[in-house]
């Protein structure tokens, strides 16, 4: 046996046994040198032969880490929702999600879109928060700009060309959060009874934005790896007099993937074709595991026909409500909504924003959630393979910190949250991403904080709820 063999097999015992976990970092080319008195060439190939074998994947400028012993087997299906434009339901179960507090009651939440809010890496924006309230003047006692603070405006454009978009200050319009921005854009572009052709699952606040602005949604078979099927929106727009399409392409809730650039590009030619405005939904977008970030499909527009919309509330933290959004043609509209809405947005919290990037604080969070929650994912994936049931349909996430499972068997996963909710735990169900309540076999997870074994404790616990329910039907069918 060659000596890198020896050293493959040596790491791989060591994972199968458990000594290096799902996520964990492996050791340095230079310890595993020392180790196994080894040369860093063969350490070198042994991890090359370990990522072959899919046991670990190199990371730029971080290391090896442990993959699940294989990526998802069982990928969500593609979706198939009613092919016609639908009234928007599910409030109910979405103020069940988001109107308790984490931590209130003693409730875990196991599926709310919360990021690391115990992150090292903002405690620099703490900081600035503590000295701009201290310091504060008639400048930060006042309203602000309509369109938001300039120094904000001029770090989003900046933080823009990351993703291939070319903004002017001018171009950005700083917003109550994203939710204001998406709600923002389809006021501009709608009226009440319209159609708005959306991704689906799709995110529940859109949906409900929809629902109080008197919309229709037309929801399109969305793939778990690439994305809303252009083919079958095609068909929708030569069908239904669709006024907006809304997607979020770039780590998408809740499905996790990115939509590959070749096939953002033909949106938009769609689009453009169909003469009909695209609202971005890119919140998650700068949470993507790949460098450099994936492009937004504002980037390919040369037309002002996308309506870009984001905030912080993902990559930092949603309690300060700073999000943003680049409505192109929409400008002038967009910013009559924004004044009859809530006028100007609050000052202190732009200004900390925008003093947390310019010091560079921004791009080390990111680097360092980004690693984080990438761990995590894995970490997770191997908790569903351990304890959930053979069958389960798993997202691959290609970013962000949301996890979606679709349960075999036809488990309703509304039910499941009752049965946990005796237990304090809570869960997501799909039937909130859907304008007609379809995907109650399905479940999101969210894998942001630290994996405690509390949380491991509590993940195990609806795996083993579900394969109680799947029990319960075998036997009823028998």
């Amino acid at each position: 046996m060659k000596r890198y063999e020896q050293v493959v097999q040596t790491l791989a015992q060591r994972i199968e046994q458990g000594v290096y976990r799902v996520g964990d970092r492996l050791p340095s080319i230079r310890a595993l040198c020392r180790e196994q008195g080894v040369s860093v060439s063969t350490a070198q190939e042994a991890y090359r032969r370990l990522e072959e074998a899919g046991f670990a994947e190199a990371r730029p400028r971080s290391g090896y880490y442990v993959l699940p012993r294989t990526t998802p087997s069982v990928l969500p299906k593609v979706s198939r929702p009613a092919q016609r434009p639908l009234d928007v339901s599910q409030w109910d179960q979405v103020l069940e999600l988001v109107r308790g507090t984490p931590g209130e009651d003693e409730m875990l939440m196991l599926g709310r879109g919360i990021p690391d809010l115990g992150a090292a890496t903002l405690r620099p924006l703490q900081r600035l928060l503590a000295t701009l309230h201290r310091r504060v003047d008639a400048r930060g006692l006042n309203y602000d700009s309509l369109a938001g603070s300039r120094e904000l405006r001029q770090q989003v454009a900046r933080q823009a060309t990351t993703s291939g978009c070319l903004l002017h200050p001018d171009d950005v319009l700083i917003t109550t959060g994203c939710q204001e921005a998406l709600s923002l854009s389809l006021r501009t572009l709608t009226a009440p009874g319209e159609v708005v052709a959306v991704d689906s699952p799709s995110f529940y606040g859109t949906m409900q934005i929809l629902k109080a602005q008197g919309l229709k949604a037309l929801e399109i078979p969305t793939d778990p790896q690439i994305g809303i099927s252009l083919e079958a929106l095609e068909l929708a727009l030569e069908q239904w007099p669709v006024r907006a399409i809304q997607v979020t392409p770039t780590c998408n809730n809740p499905l996790g993937y990115t939509m590959p650039e070749p096939r953002k590009q033909a949106l938009v030619a769609l689009a453009q074709r169909f003469d009909v405005a695209i609202i971005e939904d890119d919140i998650y977008g700068d949470l993507a595991f790949t460098t450099p970030r994936p492009r937004t499909i504002k980037s390919f527009d040369d037309e002002g026909r996308v309506l870009l919309c984001s905030s912080f509330s993902k990559t930092l933290v949603p309690g300060l409500r700073v999000g943003w959004m680049a409505p192109g043609r929409y400008r002038d509209q967009a910013m009559h909504m924004k004044y009859v809405s809530t006028g100007a947005s609050a000052t202190l919290p732009q200004q900390a924003v925008a003093e947390f990037i310019a010091h560079g604080y921004y791009e080390r969070h990111l680097h360092e959630m980004n690693r984080q929650y990438q761990r995590h994912r894995d970490i997770l994936l191997g908790w569903v393979e351990r304890y959930f049931p053979a069958g389960t349909g798993v997202s691959y996430p290609q970013g962000g910190f949301l996890l979606w499972l679709e349960l075999p068997g036809g488990i309703d996963c509304v039910r499941l949250n009752d049965r946990l909710a005796r237990e304090r735990l809570h869960i997501a169900p799909g039937s909130l991403f859907s304008a007609s309540g379809k995907y109650r076999h399905c479940l999101r997870l969210n894998y942001a904080a630290p994996l405690t074994a509390s949380i491991e404790a509590a993940v195990q616990r609806v795996g083993e709820t579900v394969m109680a329910m799947q029990e319960e039907q075998a036997a009823l069918v028998s």
